[in-house]
């Protein structure tokens, strides 16, 4: 979107959502429980068609999908006292405000609550206010060094050794080691509502590659001075029912108590062949071009816990059906991005996922870009001569025109996606009262990666997030577990929770429950996968609207960098894609192009209607509309 205004086009984008990013957003306590309660009950809502009087005859109209079905079997579980919680307020939550009409309210005029006005007066700023921060825990730049050092408070430099700009990492609190011997706080349902604020909870898990395109592109854009990182601080691994740490980094390998000498070079001289695997095509084509991954390692002198750790903490690949080549990939690219940042390939924006899309949503209105949140369209408006959308039509009756389109998949109808096929995503969110490994640091941020049990079926990727990664509150812990939808996700990933969480904490427990951390709330859902999807597939789309589709299950993002890129060069074949934003003192103005600035988009030549029902109307266009 921002790239788009750095090209000179005019961005309007309307969403039908009272929040930003969608299924990427990230809520506090109190919101994921609204969010929950509206996802429940998929009410059907009765609506005006008004709008339908503004249709031509020689204009067809696509519908758009009333309500998002991307959500599916929505479950919640609170393992405390829920009642206790009946009276509690969010700490620093705005006041409630009287309903309107609502009976035994003194004073107040029963009156119907107002529409907010259209776009031209109701323009919403991209600029999200961002929770209270907690004192203390300011975050400190931190650079790329050669030696992949993290740069200690004193030090801190804006950009990197070598030149290049380096994103802001924020600061690890580590706890004295008398702290994980104590018995962990216990921590109330009560306690967590009222510090509903200090959480910030992602629909969407996922971590950023430290030579990801994600990154790549946060830094090339200038997008990343928007947001601060912290990094991943271990890898861990389930083995024999047991959570133990993989060593990653030489150093690692070599300070390692779990492995031997003999496994520490075996395990080396194989790392070392992922590095340069191109190099020696005989050591992995031919007898093994057709085998799994895991049919190869058997072959390389491994020990089967150095396979373990290899195959599910490193590549994380499937065990029955990532090829070698695929598995040489993921490897490469893990121990490619060891040490830039810190001592795993990952990084994570504190205050979660969410803060990435709006991120991009600052840049683009620095630019100029609208935004519109709790603004529903009806309908595309297709020319049927052309065969192109020419507009769209709002809630308020309205119709905006634009030259493209960019749709995001949920607001489709099912008339539109009858030819697709759809994959789901398993997804949980636990709040815990420890870690699922405590060492002498409280604050960890650790990937684990969850072997299945029976063959065939997906491994599940456990994110664990420490307090100072803003996205909990302290002495708690979040906990993300994600794995392609085999049936609902409390079927695929409630096995899970048992074997690494105690969620009977009330009932006498044995004392390998009691050792394990305490389950204090959860919430399981599925998630619609509407990633891979050619645009043939949907059914009567102009070529002029683009389809951009929500999250998927990798734990990256180079698919949502690789589609956006793949949509602008559709758009704009000729221009850079996300090109450095000048900077501001570089920027000359001529006194002849200075106008004043008017609310609403005006009406340019290329885009005036080209009727008189639509100049009646509001007459707003713009360059490319988003919902």
């Amino acid at each position: 979107m921002s790239n788009t205004l750095k090209s000179g086009q005019r961005v309007l984008h309307v969403d039908s959502k009272n929040y930003y990013g969608g299924n990427w957003a990230s809520f506090s306590f109190s919101g994921l429980l609204s969010w929950i309660k509206e996802n429940q009950q998929k009410t059907d809502t009765d609506e005006c068609e008004d709008w339908k009087k503004l249709i031509l005859e020689n204009e067809e109209v696509i519908p758009i999908s009333k309500k998002d079905k991307t959500i599916q079997h929505v479950e919640d579980f609170c393992f405390g006292d829920q009642d206790s919680a009946e009276d509690v307020e969010e700490a620093g939550a705005l006041p409630k405000m009287p309903v309107f009409g609502a009976p035994g309210v003194e004073g107040v005029a029963q009156e119907p609550e107002k529409e907010c006005p259209p776009v031209e007066s109701a323009l919403l700023e991209a600029e999200n206010q961002e929770p209270d921060k907690a004192a203390g825990t300011e975050p400190a730049s931190a650079t790329e060094g050669r030696d992949a050092d993290i740069t200690s408070e004193n030090e801190s430099s804006p950009s990197t050794a070598s030149g290049e700009p380096a994103l802001e990492l924020g600061k690890t609190e580590v706890a004295p080691s008398e702290i994980s011997a104590q018995e962990p706080k216990k921590i109330t349902y009560s306690q967590i509502v009222r510090e509903g604020r200090r959480f910030n909870i992602d629909l969407v898990s996922k971590l950023l590659y430290a030579r990801g395109l994600l990154i790549d592109l946060l830094i090339k854009s200038n997008v990343s001075r928007y947001a601060e990182f912290k990094n991943a601080t271990r890898i861990l691994a389930f083995r024999e029912g047991k959570v133990e740490q993989v060593p990653c980094s030489r150093a690692d390998v070599f300070n390692s108590r779990q492995l031997t000498m003999v496994e520490k070079r075996m395990l080396m001289k194989f790392l070392t062949f992922c590095l340069e695997y191109e190099q020696h095509p005989d050591e992995y084509q031919g007898n093994y071009e057709n085998s799994t991954f895991a049919q190869f390692l058997r072959t390389q002198k491994l020990t089967p816990s150095l396979q373990h750790f290899i195959l599910h903490s490193i590549a994380m690949v499937s065990e029955t059906d990532s090829s070698t080549l695929e598995g040489l990939q993921a490897t490469k690219k893990f121990l490619q991005c060891l040490g830039r940042y810190g001592n795993t390939p990952f990084l994570f924006p504190l205050y979660g996922q969410g803060e990435i899309p709006q991120c991009f949503c600052r840049m683009c209105a620095v630019f100029g870009g609208i935004y519109c949140l709790r603004h529903s369209v009806r309908c595309l408006v297709v020319d049927k001569e052309s065969g192109r959308c020419k507009a769209i039509v709002d809630h308020f009756g309205q119709r905006i025109s634009a030259n493209y389109f960019i749709v995001e998949d949920s607001y489709l109808s099912e008339s539109v996606c009858t030819k697709v096929c759809y994959r789901q995503i398993s997804r949980a969110v636990l709040i815990t009262d420890q870690s699922v490994l405590n060492t002498d640091s409280e604050q960890q941020v650790s990937v684990l990666t969850v072997p299945p049990v029976d063959p065939g079926k997906p491994a599940v990727c456990v994110i664990e997030l420490c307090s100072s990664t803003m996205t909990c509150m302290k002495d708690t812990y979040l906990v993300h577990l994600t794995c392609p939808s085999t049936k609902t996700a409390r079927e695929d990933l409630e096995p899970v929770v048992q074997k690494l969480f105690n969620l009977n904490p009330e009932k006498e427990a044995e004392n390998e429950e009691q050792e394990k951390p305490r389950v204090l709330w959860a919430v399981y859902f599925n998630m619609r996968d509407s990633s891979g999807v050619e645009k043939s597939s949907y059914d009567g789309l102009p070529s002029n609207v683009y389809v951009c589709s929500g999250p998927d299950s990798a734990l990256g993002n180079d698919c949502a960098v690789k589609q956006a890129e793949t949509i602008f060069q559709e758009m704009f074949p000729t221009e850079e894609f996300c090109p450095p934003p000048p900077n501001p003192e570089d920027i000359i103005y001529d006194e002849d192009e200075i106008v004043p600035e008017e609310s609403g988009f005006s009406n340019s030549p290329e885009t005036k209607p080209e009727s008189a029902t639509e100049e009646s109307s509001s007459g707003d266009s713009a360059e490319s509309s988003i919902f």
